[in-house]
């Protein structure tokens, strides 16, 4: 068993504060990068060394293989974190790691190549016995055999990357004439966007909730799930506000869902932090696999609320060959969870607002916790996600959790640019959110 003494974070913003905290209490050493965009990050003040690896443009800093590695060898860091985003779930980084004898700190290459890809994954979760909607493979398919498939299916349908993440890549389809044009125009948009072509077409379920489940695996065959949770408030397949555990479903069903996240993660023999991402239909009661995320969560903090366990410092542990600490029994859950993502844009629009920040005030009190990497004074860059903190609130119920969030958003204050808090209220106070009466269509219907 290795022992890191020196990580190299490969992120930049609230992640990679959050990394470097775990990191400094594990009695790990930090190296942060950053852009030249990034100089006065926080992420780079409080690291123990930083490096610049490029311009603002991320495919010439964050997103540079040579760069970072380069970073990681100057400063003689035994092991690379990707956070999430940018080089997260990249087979190639994570090979490039294994070859520069730099520990990748996530799962092995072959889940990451696997899992990565969703049509290859829907295959896989089958073979375990994880319930699957049965996916049209439209590469390998005439335009008049894609046709006659999507009209035995019954629409409306969703075409899909299968390189695809974070809701790009997607579209809806309601209309056989809106088929062909579609796939074109998303062939060429995931080659220029992923690097892959590779699509997939399935029946898409009009009255879905999201809903993810957390694992932990490390190299001994040992996998736990740390509960579920619920990511069905979303624009564009973006989500916006995440909570555990799920108001919708039976303790039966909350059972067969993270049996099957475990059954899958074992089946193919996962080894780190990880979330297995189902649809919930709720006017049949049934879920289905939609795809594996082999990476932290930007929604991890609900679950390390309700669970207590710091899931990035498991995920070092892991990466340095140690047992799970935990067994299945010893996870317990307390409370309720919500959190709320604040972003740097226009409630209307919704069009990023970049610019200086001029004073900026964090809720406080029991119950309130929040990631961020922003202060008075910092100026938001125009060439990131965002993304720019994370209000994360738990008590004793959902109401209370609620009540608790409307006060701390309150009390939360950004000046100089727009933020999206007042959606978060918006969302709140509505009457289907606090009934539970909604679906991932709730913001395109109720509010955007």
């Amino acid at each position: 068993m290795k022992k890191f003494e020196k990580v190299l974070i490969a992120n930049r913003g609230e992640i990679a504060v959050r990394v470097l905290r775990s990191c400094k209490e594990l009695g790990i050493d930090t190296v942060s990068i950053h852009s030249s965009a990034d100089e006065d990050s926080i992420h780079v003040k409080l690291a123990d060394e930083s490096v610049c690896v490029g311009p603002a443009k991320s495919a010439l800093s964050y997103l540079s293989l040579p760069q970072i590695l380069s970073a990681a060898e100057i400063t003689d860091a035994d092991a690379i974190h990707p956070g999430y985003g940018f080089l997260s779930e990249n087979k190639d980084f994570a090979k490039m790691c294994e070859e520069w004898n730099i520990e990748f700190i996530g799962p092995n290459i072959e889940c990451l190549s696997s899992m990565g890809d969703k049509i290859e994954s829907k295959k896989i979760a089958k073979e375990a016995n994880v319930p699957t909607l049965e996916p049209i493979y439209v590469n390998s398919l005439s335009d008049d055999d894609i046709l006659n498939s999507v009209r035995e299916m019954g629409f409306p349908v969703l075409i899909k990357a299968s390189a695809g993440g974070g809701g790009r890549g997607m579209k809806r389809i309601d209309d056989e004439g809106d088929i062909l044009d579609s796939i074109s125009i998303l062939k060429t948009e995931s080659k220029n966007a992923f690097g892959d072509d590779t699509l997939f077409i399935e029946k898409f379920v009009e009255n879905p909730r999201h809903i993810e489940v957390q694992i932990l695996a490390d190299k001994h065959g040992n996998v736990i799930h740390l509960g579920e949770r619920d990511c069905t408030i979303q624009r564009r397949f973006q989500k916006i506000i995440e909570e555990s555990p799920s108001p919708v479903i039976t303790e039966k069903t909350r059972s067969e869902i993270c049996e099957a996240a475990v059954r899958l993660a074992k089946h193919v023999k996962y080894d780190s932090a990880g979330t297995v991402e189902f649809l919930y239909d709720l006017n049949t009661q049934k879920f289905y696999f939609m795809e594996m995320n082999t990476r932290i969560q930007v929604e991890h903090p609900v679950t390390e609320q309700r669970c207590g366990v710091d899931l990035i410092a498991e995920q070092i542990r892991i990466a340095q060959g140690e047992k799970l600490r935990f067994k299945q029994s010893d996870i317990k859950f307390q409370g309720h969870v919500m959190e709320f993502r604040i972003n740097a844009e226009n409630p209307k629009t919704c069009m990023p607002s970049p610019g200086l920040i001029t004073h900026y005030h964090r809720p406080g009190g029991i119950g309130i916790r929040v990631d961020d990497f922003i202060y008075t004074g910092y100026s938001v860059s125009p060439h990131y996600d965002s993304m720019i903190s994370k209000v994360i609130v738990q008590a004793d119920s959902r109401a209370e959790c609620i009540a608790r969030s409307l006060r701390a958003l309150g009390e939360t204050v950004v000046g100089g640019i727009s933020t999206n808090i007042e959606l978060h209220k918006e969302i709140l106070k509505d009457s289907n959110f606090r009934e539970n009466t909604y679906n991932t269509n709730f913001l395109s219907e109720k509010m955007l």
